[in-house]
């Protein structure tokens, strides 16, 4: 099941994925009237082709689908595109949502949900998107520029090994997302590292040394889950 473009639409291409027939039209619907181009997609095959034909700048991807569910459109969708997904889990699946995030997922929205939170979502995702392109990040006292590699805080330089300044980036590239530390280790390190579990660890421990944050106020620590900067 597939749907074309609207016609006078000239926003980001979504492809939402769904085998519930209600949902694909409330959210079509619903981003048509914000001024998205919308395709849509049943079943995992269908979504897999749709990204490889059609490149969307964004997916919306259901966790159950017949043909193929969605961790593994998400997997495969990673082996040949970098495009942002939102994957839709069912309400207090927790493991799903960290599975979901650890296959490739930029975010997460339980259902039952409001279209007001996915739009805001979709948008954030969209925004966070967009700074892969800026060569200068900032996220309050703090800035990383990405061609010169030099980091500061509130000013002053801070001085970085290349796997702490590559940490700093994925965080200030996802300001306040929660990133799973099987995430850090695939960006950061890549996906055939098989070192020290406590790497990670011992990466942030340092940084936060580093960018003064002893009070694990700037990079939080999400028990159970992994990391995220806030402020």
């Amino acid at each position: 099941m597939t749907s074309g473009t609207q016609q006078d639409a000239t926003g980001p291409r979504v492809l939402v994925v769904d085998d519930e027939e209600a949902i694909l039209d409330f959210v079509e619907m619903g981003l048509k009237y914000e001024g998205f181009q919308v395709e849509l997609a049943a079943d995992g095959p269908s979504a897999i082709e749709a990204v490889a034909a059609r490149r969307p700048d964004l997916v919306i991807l259901d966790l159950n689908l017949p043909g193929l569910d969605g961790l593994e459109v998400c997997r495969r969708i990673r082996t040949t595109s970098d495009v942002p997904i939102v994957m839709l889990t069912a309400r207090g699946e927790v493991d799903e949502r960290v599975e979901g995030l650890e296959s490739g997922a930029d975010d997460y929205l339980p259902k039952p949900f409001k279209f007001k939170e996915l739009l805001a979502r979709v948008r954030a995702v969209l925004r966070r998107r967009n700074q892969v392109t800026e060569r200068v990040l900032r996220f309050g006292d703090l800035e990383l520029n990405r061609d010169t590699r030099e980091v500061f805080r509130d000013g002053r330089p801070i001085r970085l090994t290349p796997r702490e300044f590559a940490l700093l980036e994925v965080f200030m590239l996802h300001p306040r997302q929660v990133m799973t530390r099987d995430v850090l280790l695939d960006r950061v390190w890549g996906t055939d590292y098989l070192g020290d579990g406590n790497l990670i660890e011992v990466h942030i421990s340092t940084l936060r040394d580093k960018l003064g944050d002893q009070r694990r106020e700037l990079i939080r620590t999400v028990r159970g889950i992994g990391y995220a900067i806030s402020g």
